[in-house]
């Protein structure tokens, strides 16, 4: 488990514990841009998908079997906000994984080229607490990526420096990866990367979460 401190300790006395169901850098990084204390513990979950399921559904599913994998971690009457949160994303209504490797992550790029796809960010806030008024949210935000027409030669450059190998779409778009993109059309920038932080501020001020003090 991984403790982050906020700056802003002020604001988090009256706060219940925040806990992020992920081991992902790229997770935590963005809810520390909240300036609130949280830990985050990586569940252990298996994110096959289901048969005949949709990219959507997958997603929606998998960011709540997260939040409730570590919510049975904790004590008996324990008060927390766990929020998990899973990505998904889809060509012409097929899912697209995290490559894993090189020969993948190309295949994969030499696919999408000059093409539109669909990322689907569900997010989870499961607040254990007895009396809690909305004891679970859940929501997903699609964000549509163009990705450039390159060729075969600057998407494997780009991948030999990048190595963007466990990213659904093979593309950091926080990093390199921007480079390879055309356009991106989203409610929620931060989605993209994996935590969409305005709908969880939503979630968190829902469930009475301060942030200012």
């Amino acid at each position: 488990m991984t403790t982050h401190l906020s700056t802003q300790q002020a604001a988090s006395n009256s706060n219940p514990r925040l806990i992020l169901a992920s081991g992902s850098a790229y997770r935590r990084e963005l809810l520390s841009r909240l300036r609130l204390p949280f830990s985050s513990i990586s569940p252990d979950i298996d994110e096959t998908p289901l048969n005949a399921e949709t990219p959507l559904a997958t997603a929606l599913r998998l960011a709540r079997l997260k939040a409730e994998a570590i919510a049975r971690q904790l004590n008996p009457g324990e008060a927390a906000l766990v929020i998990g949160s899973d990505q998904v994303a889809t060509l012409d209504h097929l899912q697209i994984g995290k490559p894993g490797n090189h020969d993948n992550a190309l295949k994969q790029l030499q696919l999408m080229r000059g093409r539109e796809v669909v990322f689907h960010t569900a997010l989870c806030l499961l607040d254990t607490r007895a009396n809690a008024a909305n004891p679970l949210q859940i929501r997903d935000i699609e964000t549509v990526v163009c990705f450039r027409d390159l060729s075969d030669a600057e998407l494997d450059a780009y991948l030999r420096i990048e190595q963007p190998y466990d990213c659904a779409g093979s593309a950091k778009n926080e990093a390199l990866g921007i480079t390879i993109l055309s356009s991106i059309k989203s409610d929620d920038p931060s989605a993209l990367t994996g935590l969409p932080l305005i709908a969880l501020t939503d979630m968190l001020r829902n469930a009475g979460v301060v942030f200012y003090k």
